[in-house]
């Protein structure tokens, strides 16, 4: 293990993080569709606090998202196939990034679409956003021109939209990845090789619960994606593996509920970290872990987070 800068005494630990060019007062952010844009949690949490905001996905049109049920528990976690429900971009530029003007903590943008266009439709209106600091491609969008096979599950698709995507992006954008692959070191030099200013994973994995007494799918779409504890073991791999595949910032994510977990995808390699189920039982389960950090690299004399990152090999 690396040698860290030792922490003074009586100084606080810098838990600032660089992705992408942009400084972040910590690598605690939100995970997509699971804290709105902050105005839900505002009255929980302080959104200064958080090194980031990332919203819920945003299309160009609005999306009136599956059929419910939609969401389920799970040994572990959760099942939701919730269907990117979201009222367009317009209504998303008009409410949300107003509001968020309030707060000078980052923004960064999901964005969704089911064709190559919607997601350009959506890079180009944000263009000129100045409140958006950062754009989050979620490429486990189903691609209708592929027979609905989502744009991140092959290489060539990933670097194709990426590619596109850059073109006339005015923010770094960072691809979500998907899980539901052979490999994703693949995926990530797929993604690094189109132009991509970083990479964060793991999106859900795509599962299923049946209702034995009713005998019938418990979700109406039949399969949704799972999230929680129970796939954390598997996104601190999958951080691993893309932050030893590529030289841009990794954003991990996948069960985080403590700062032990956030401090595991850290170690691994990731530059940021994405908080996503933990927010729905626990409102302030992102200021916990940003506070359980603090107090690990005090306690271990660690006078930056930076020196943490893949400091496991």
């Amino acid at each position: 293990m690396r040698e860290n800068a030792a922490l003074a005494e009586g100084s606080r630990p810098d838990m600032s993080v660089t992705i992408a060019g942009v400084r972040l007062a910590n690598p605690i952010m939100t995970a997509s569709g699971t804290f709105g844009s902050g105005m839900e949690y505002a009255e929980f949490v302080d959104l200064n606090r958080l090194g980031a905001v990332v919203t819920k996905g945003v299309a160009s049109v609005p999306w009136p998202g599956n059929p419910t049920p939609r969401i389920a528990e799970t040994y572990g976690g959760m099942l939701n196939a919730i269907g990117l429900q979201n009222p367009g971009v317009e209504v998303f530029v008009k409410r949300d990034l107003r509001f968020l003007e309030d707060y000078h903590t980052r923004v960064i943008v999901n964005v969704c679409g089911h064709s190559e266009q919607e997601y350009l439709d959506v890079v180009e209106r944000l263009a000129g956003e100045k409140r958006v600091d950062m754009l989050e491609i979620n490429v486990s969008c189903p691609n209708v021109k592929e027979g609905a096979i989502a744009f991140g599950t092959k290489a060539e698709s990933l670097y194709h939209i990426t590619s596109e995507i850059k073109k006339i992006a005015a923010q770094p954008v960072i691809m979500k990845l998907t899980p539901n692959v052979t490999s994703i070191s693949e995926m990530a030099k797929a993604a690094e090789a189109a132009g991509a200013d970083a990479v964060s994973l793991i999106n859900t994995i795509t599962a299923m619960k049946i209702d034995v007494e009713k005998r019938r799918f418990v979700l109406a779409n039949k399969t949704g994606g799972l999230s929680g504890p129970a796939i954390h073991p598997i996104a601190v791999r999958m951080v691993y593996e893309a932050a030893h595949a590529v030289k841009i910032p990794v954003i991990g994510m996948g069960g985080v509920m403590t700062a032990e977990d956030a401090l595991e995808m850290i170690l691994a390699g990731a530059s940021g970290v994405a908080v996503g189920a933990a927010n729905f039982f626990d409102q302030k389960a992102t200021v916990k872990i940003i506070d359980g950090i603090e107090d690990y690299m005090r306690r271990h004399g660690i006078a930056k987070i930076t020196d943490l990152i893949g400091a496991v090999e």
